[in-house]
């Protein structure tokens, strides 16, 4: 349990301010304990949780396997899909996958980027056990999810949800400024111990970051980057990234009331331990199934490319394994979105060469063209591939696939985030 500081808002400048939020006043911010290294002990049910998670976690991506070697292309985007949707940014797989592809888009399509940049650098670069974590991996995690505000830990008090712009009607106000270096540097060093069950580590980390809120902007995205961080350092996932984010995505109101039972007195961890654990539990089924679908999809444009070339009565029937045509087919997965100079460069074949069989594709009925305003063709899109992301989240929004039984539910996450920077105010002094 932490405790709450009192502090005293008076706004300098109230230009543009509500006379409510102009208005001075006290109001309490909450400052939660540092976590050690070890974990704490739960309750029976909890615990049992928690062990059922990791193990659905470790037979999820035993089954997965090698296949999640291309297919976390997929399960990365939706995560991070997601992991934006709940930040309120909505964009389409597509749509960001073109973004991607061709360096350009627009502002929530670049912001997705980046947090699939984060993600990819949580479980690459963070997940060697042997290396510990500090602040600085944290604040460059933070700095890749929002490249536009300067480096660094926040300098600011600030708040979350609530009507307009006052900390006196907040939904909630993490620590002082001044404590937050203190509280992330023992953030590290809880994440980067290995120890214990990595759902129970992960739960907690995800719960104590968002609890600081340490940054301007991006908290939530960079929170839900640290969970894959955990579980791969501590080996529970080799192949697959499990996106939970999916799974958060389908109950913010639910998602918020475990974050507010974490810093409740007495703190209800048991409970935000349980709907982590069965967030996971049917994080990893998705995994699971997409990885199934891919699967079937791949059999079946292969399937579809062959009665295309019969009809054509093209030789061979059946192209060659090193088919220029049959090595994008293999890959559409990891590259649902291609040009022909993509393709060029990644399979060392010429520009023509390259043309010719994105062609064929798209004449086949597998691949679609997506063109610019004036008709011009931009990209080809595995389309139906993209779309098995889109599937995965509307099957959790819908409540597909219930494992919660009568426990607590878990969705996802904090409303809108207010900070002191983006006006001129005067100094925020703890009373």
């Amino acid at each position: 349990m932490g405790e709450y500081v009192e502090r005293l808002w008076h706004p300098e400048d109230a230009h543009g301010l509500s006379r409510k939020d102009r208005a001075p006043g006290r109001y309490l911010a909450y400052v939660p304990d540092e976590l050690g290294e070890s974990l704490p002990t739960l309750g029976a049910q909890a615990q049992s949780a928690a062990e059922d998670a990791l193990a659905v976690l470790a037979r999820a991506d035993e089954r997965i396997g090698v296949r999640g070697r291309y297919l976390n292309h997929l399960l990365i985007r939706s995560e991070s899909i997601s992991s934006s949707w709940i930040e309120g940014n909505r964009i389409s797989p597509k749509r960001l996958a073109i973004a991607e592809l061709l360096h350009q888009g627009p502002r929530q399509a670049v912001d997705v980027v980046a947090n699939v940049r984060a993600t990819e650098a949580a479980i690459a670069e963070l997940a060697d056990h042997a290396r510990t974590i500090v602040t600085a991996d944290i604040v460059d995690l933070q700095h890749v999810i929002e490249p536009r505000l300067e480096r660094g830990l926040r300098h600011e008090q600030n708040w979350v949800g609530g009507p307009g712009w006052s900390p006196l009607r907040a939904a909630f106000v993490p620590p002082p400024e001044t404590e937050v270096p203190r509280l992330v540097a023992d953030l590290a060093r809880f994440v980067s111990e290995t120890s214990g069950n990595p759902v129970v580590r992960a739960a907690i980390a995800h719960a104590q970051f968002e609890t600081i809120h340490p940054f301007i902007d991006g908290n939530g995205r960079t929170g839900r980057a640290l969970i894959h961080t955990v579980l791969r350092r501590a080996d529970t996932l080799r192949y697959a990234l499990i996106p939970i984010s999916t799974v958060f995505a389908a109950d913010t109101d639910a998602y918020i009331a475990g974050l507010t039972g974490y810093r409740a007195d007495p703190p209800a961890l048991d409970d935000w331990v349980i709907g982590f654990a069965q967030a996971a539990q049917k994080a990893a089924g998705n995994a699971v199934k997409l990885a199934e679908d891919i699967t079937a999809l791949d059999a079946e444009v292969f399937d579809r490319l062959v009665g295309f070339r019969r009809d054509r009565a093209l030789n061979p029937v059946v192209p060659r394994r090193d088919a220029v045509v049959l090595r994008i087919l293999d890959t559409l997965a990891s590259d649902p979105v291609l040009t022909a100079e993509s393709v060029s460069t990644r399979l060392a074949v010429s520009p023509a060469a390259a043309h010719r069989a994105l062609t064929e594709l798209a004449e086949a009925g597998i691949l679609g063209r997506t063109k610019d305003q004036r008709g011009r063709l931009v990209c080809w899109t595995a389309d139906r591939h993209l779309a098995l992301v889109a599937l995965t989240e509307r099957s959790n929004r819908v409540g597909g696939g219930d494992t919660q039984g009568h426990r607590p539910r878990l969705g996802p996450v904090l409303p809108d985030v207010r900070q002191f920077g983006t006006r001129r105010q005067a100094p925020i002094t703890p009373m």
